[in-house]
């Protein structure tokens, strides 16, 4: 089952991704294993593909760092949970296809290591005996997830879905 990474407030893309391992400066092969390289150390080692990030208030704020939630995403987070978003970051998970929920009272209620299960389509998040209901993706979006993200929906097709 998915584990919980839990993190506070107001973390920015550099905590995400720490500028000096970018891509063009580690590699493309490689930046994404530095991931919460400053903040968990661990992140990148122990993250599984299908674990869900959640974050607190303002989540992503700073740089418009693309390479930051695309290091998440070639470490196979599908999801994140937060209370509110940065307006670019928010895009650029959408874009990178992460789905990103937003909710204070799953938020509150999840702890780090929690294990739970998460339906993307229909926004069910299960933890033992508890359910939680996260607004769904829009159609849009699970169209493109089926493809990987918007943005091989749209190398794929020539244009985004619904157009």
């Amino acid at each position: 089952m998915p584990r919980v990474w839990k993190f506070g407030d107001h973390i920015n893309t550099d905590d995400i991704l720490p500028g000096k391992y970018a891509p063009f400066m580690v590699g493309e092969d490689r930046f994404h294993t530095f991931a919460f390289a400053h903040l968990r150390p661990e992140f990148a080692k122990e993250v599984r593909p299908g674990d869900i990030l959640v974050f607190g208030r303002n989540a992503g704020l700073g740089s418009s760092r693309e390479y930051a939630p695309e290091a998440l995403r070639k470490l196979g987070i599908r999801a994140v949970i937060a209370k509110s978003y940065a307006r670019i970051f928010f895009r650029n998970l959408v874009n990178l296809g992460i789905i990103p929920f937003e909710s204070e009272e799953v938020v509150d209620a999840l702890e780090d290591g929690d294990t739970v299960d998460l339906d993307l389509e229909t926004g069910v998040l299960v933890r033992g005996g508890e359910r939680f209901a996260l607004r769904p993706p829009p159609s849009f979006l699970l169209e493109a997830l089926r493809e990987g993200s918007l943005l091989d929906y749209y190398k794929k097709y020539g244009h985004f879905p619904g157009e």
